[in-house]
């Protein structure tokens, strides 16, 4: 049997410490008392065979500075997001260099996955093998997938919580299913357009870690995305929105960040560049006007 560390108490982290006690002595190591029999110190973590990360990535490089892994770890990294102009798996990169990092990515509600409700999602890594290891590690419940494309998977599961957003908003303004479909189907074709600019392939994006998160993310109040895009249809502030949630929602950050960086490379993005404006302040119907008028 191995032995898995979850570093996150969040949700998400929560949720995969759940799943992974089907089959594995695992644990989960967070900074709240998670009142767990199963949370452990950072130092008890350390001799853990295999490590799985569900840290925000607005706060991973700060985290990962302190070190809390050995450095040759097996590593399968939950966290989505993108900072400082930095993917996740640069990141990793930048300060786990002689780790083997598989990336997870899929359409996986943290709720249902701790109801132990079936679910398919992929393992991404530069290396197949690294990815093959975590397969007999998962829940029978879980049918997980080894893929290669690493850039993909990343910038799916970053994006796909920009446009949840996008169509919260679209729902909360009440303009009907034909619109938040149109919304979502061109979300995708821009998340596309965005991944492969950086060498994602163009099937990552029509498979789980793609439309799969995406339809799944945009299309229920699970979502925490989903959620502030209703709040700030209804005119409400996000520090507001988020003390509602009382979890951190990914996309308020990521949006920007694709922003700048389809700014900095002249990548077309109108979707991303409106919900960026409308956290910024914009008002999002002034929003969906631009959008319908492009």
């Amino acid at each position: 049997m191995a032995t898995i560390s979850v570093f996150g108490g969040g949700a998400w982290g929560r949720a995969l410490a759940s799943a992974f006690r089907h089959k594995n002595e695992t644990f989960i190591i967070s900074r709240k008392n998670l009142n767990l029999p199963y949370q452990i110190t950072q130092e008890e973590a350390q001799k853990s065979d295999f490590f799985i990360v569900a840290i925000s990535s607005n706060v991973l490089p700060s985290w990962l500075s302190t070190s809390p892994l050995p450095k040759d770890s097996k590593i399968l990294v939950a966290s989505k997001g993108i900072t400082n102009g930095l993917f996740v798996s640069d990141i990793f990169e930048k300060f786990y260099a002689q780790a083997t990092p598989s990336f997870l990515a899929g359409p996986s509600f943290a709720k249902e996955v701790s109801d132990s409700l079936p679910c398919a999602l992929n393992i991404h890594s530069y290396k197949l093998e690294y990815a093959k290891e975590w397969l007999p590690l998962f829940p029978n419940f879980i049918k997980p997938y080894a893929n290669d494309d690493v850039i993909g998977g990343e910038i799916a599961g970053a994006y796909k919580n920009v446009i949840a957003i996008a169509s919260g908003i679209c729902e909360g303004l009440k303009l009907g299913n034909n619109a938040k479909a149109s919304l979502v189907a061109r979300g995708l074709v821009e998340m596309s357009r965005f991944g492969q600019f950086f060498g994602a392939k163009e099937e990552t994006f029509l498979g789980l870690s793609g439309a799969g998160d995406l339809f799944l993310t945009s299309n229920s109040t699970l979502s925490r995305n989903f959620r502030v895009g209703l709040g700030l249809s209804e005119g409400k502030s996000l520090e507001n929105i988020l003390k509602e949630i009382q979890e951190i929602a990914e996309g308020i950050y990521t949006a920007k960040e694709i922003y700048s960086l389809a700014q900095k490379h002249n990548i077309y993005t109108p979707i991303a560049k409106e919900v960026a404006l409308i956290i910024q302040g914009k008002n999002p119907k002034e929003s969906l006007l631009a959008l319908m008028n492009r």
